[in-house]
């Protein structure tokens, strides 16, 4: 739909906590938005603030001018894109711009991209990062990869919906794998800082304090600061299930043994997250690692 240059007319597959919060985020601004998801009751909200049910990806992406894919995995993309009744494959033709917005091994945002790109449509891998409130925002950040035709068209759109924007390179899979790495790094803070506040409850130490001395010293991390603040504020609603960090440390450690890197430092982080999925907390908000720890010592 519209012209070549045109970004009007939104359609995001997926409206969980990301794609939800995008969606009310594109709203804000005034665009259209066309919105599927197979759970009807994350797309009534947006649908009582004006956004347009589609009802199968194939309805979706023959309305809109660019489609963000904001679901959990690759599978999920292979369904949307592929082997849902109405998959969106065939509604998608020359000049129809793709967003893969999820977190996925890079040879899947390969994979996916040629596939379409046969069609002669644009795809672009364009993990984000910074949580539901920056992505309401507009000021999260986001890892794109694609041609440069596609990534020009969608940068009047990106401009309005993150803060930054990082051009990884012109080869889908690049910013998948940027992002792992990143996630990697996101999964290992986590663990650890969870390991050292256990350490520092058993010795008598008090949570508040710990979490502040740690803020203003050379332990810090954006993970601790972020999570952290939510144990503070007693806010355990989920915005960042368990399972899909524990998700993204499986595909960067499968990354890693793909290309020989050893990454015994994930792999401990990993076997942690494996325990709290394990202990039933696949969908309590990741920040139960620190809730956990600062359980006063037993």
């Amino acid at each position: 739909g519209g012209t070549a240059m045109s970004m009007s007319r939104i359609g995001i597959i997926g409206t969980g906590n990301m794609g939800g919060a995008i969606a009310h985020r594109l709203l804000d601004l005034g665009l259209e938005v066309f919105v599927r998801d197979i759970r009807r009751q994350v797309e009534r909200p947006l649908a009582d603030r004006g956004a347009l049910i589609a009802a199968t990806p194939a309805k979706l992406v023959a309305q809109v001018d660019a489609t963000l894919i904001v679901v959990v995995d690759a599978r999920q993309i292979d369904a949307v894109l592929f082997e849902e009744d109405g998959c969106a494959e065939a509604a998608l033709g020359a000049g129809s711009v793709v967003l893969l917005l999820s977190t996925i091994a890079p040879a899947d945002a390969r994979r996916v991209a040629s596939r379409l790109a046969a069609r002669g449509a644009s795809v672009l891998d364009a993990p984000i990062s910074g949580g539901p409130a920056r992505a309401r925002d507009g000021s999260m950040s986001m890892m794109l990869a694609g041609d440069d035709a596609g990534c020009t068209r969608v940068r009047p759109l990106l401009d309005r919906t993150c803060g930054r924007v990082f051009r990884i390179g012109d080869e889908p899979g690049q910013a998948a794998a940027m992002k792992l790495v990143n996630n990697l790094l996101a999964g290992v803070n986590l663990a650890a800082a969870a390991e050292a506040l256990s350490i520092g409850r058993r010795a008598g130490l008090h949570s508040r304090q710990m979490l502040e001395v740690i803020a203003a010293s050379s332990g810090a991390s954006w993970m601790l600061g972020d999570r952290g603040a939510r144990w503070l504020a007693g806010d355990d609603a989920p915005r960042a299930h368990l399972a899909i960090l524990a998700k993204d440390l499986e595909l960067v450690l499968a990354l890693a043994a793909g290309q020989a890197s050893a990454a015994p430092i994930g792999e401990a982080a990993r076997r942690r997250f494996v325990e709290a999925l394990s202990a039933g907390m696949a969908t309590a908000d990741d920040s139960a690692l620190i809730a956990q720890a600062l359980l006063p010592a037993s």
